[in-house]
């Protein structure tokens, strides 16, 4: 069964907040507006580039994306 990202990074959530994968997770968990059904990167990134002051780097999103589809086949 295909899941969003949301419902994916959501699995990634943990107490280490110096951990940057850990503290994205809880701040999206955190924000009302973040697009929870979407499974489109484009979708997504654009909201987190526009919208949001809480990812340092879109580095790390990339890279979480690419996590995201290896376990969402």
């Amino acid at each position: 069964m295909r899941r969003s990202f949301y419902h994916y990074i959501m699995t990634l959530r943990g107490n280490n907040l110096k951990d940057p994968t850990q503290s994205f997770a809880a701040a999206v968990s955190k924000d009302i507006m973040f697009p929870k059904h979407s499974e489109d990167y484009h979708e997504v990134a654009d909201y987190l580039e526009l919208n949001t002051n809480y990812i340092e780097s879109m580095d790390l999103f990339d890279r979480l994306w690419e996590y995201y589809l290896e376990n969402n086949r």
